[in-house]
């Protein structure tokens, strides 16, 4: 069995494992009073896990990287990464039925990685390229699929029944994860400091949100599924 499929039969195992739990806990403890939210004491739970993680591990490191790495730096890490993502945001714009949007992502990765130097520089938006963000489950939202019930998912965080079924693809087709020529050893370092290099943009941002919510979990949880229904609808009503 090759790393791939090893890696997204693992990958499939976990998700499903997370729904399973959920709907374990879901039994046991009773369901949340928000109908889109029927794990909400399992989901709660998470959350927390997922924010001591964070508080301990995440945020200590992206502070101390966005300390030390001078902006234009993280900006070009920032612009990497971005540029590895358009190649997949342009797959699910195919599948969406948005060639349009699709072209218009490849052609951002052809500049980006020629002119841009490996994608470190954007070059694309100026020249009216805009970026797209778009994933394997916003894909299933297009086809009809419904969300399902909000679930959090360790270290991920914030989704829902379908785009938990749908992270494996996404993850499987990461140009980190799919290509055969990186090393496993620059395959982690790459997702480690993509992960970091994310945390750092979110640093003032995240202290703000949660300050000024009263429930956290509530404020995350409400921001994120109007927020995948306006993606999934391309900000249309």
């Amino acid at each position: 069995m090759t790393n791939q499929k090893r890696f997204l039969r693992w990958s499939l195992i976990a998700a499903l494992s997370v729904l399973l739990s959920a709907c374990a806990s879901t039994r046991v403890t009773g369901a949340g009073s928000d109908p889109r939210d029927p794990y909400e004491n399992y989901n709660r739970a998470m959350f927390e896990f997922n924010r001591k993680v964070d508080d301990n591990i995440l945020k200590p490191l992206a502070t101390g990287y966005a300390t030390v790495l001078p902006s234009f730096v993280r900006t070009a890490v920032g612009n990497f990464f971005a540029n590895i993502g358009d190649v997949w945001t342009a797959v699910n714009n195919y599948l969406q039925g948005k060639p349009k949007d699709g072209t218009t992502d490849v052609t951002r990765v052809v500049f980006n990685s020629t002119i841009g130097i490996a994608g470190l520089i954007d070059v694309a938006t100026p020249m009216g390229l805009p970026k797209h963000e778009e994933d394997f489950g916003q894909t299933l939202g297009v086809w009809g699929a419904k969300s399902g019930p909000y679930v959090v998912l360790p270290f991920f965080g914030s989704s829902t029944l379908r785009d938990s079924l749908a992270k494996p693809i996404d993850l499987y087709a990461d140009p980190l994860t799919a290509s055969n020529n990186v090393p496993v050893r620059a395959k982690n370092s790459g997702r480690v400091l993509r992960a970091v290099d994310d945390r750092a943009a979110l640093l003032d941002t995240g202290t703000l949100m949660e300050s000024a919510a009263l429930d956290p979990y509530q404020f995350f949880r409400d921001a994120y599924l109007q927020r995948r229904e306006s993606r999934i609808r391309d900000g249309e009503n």
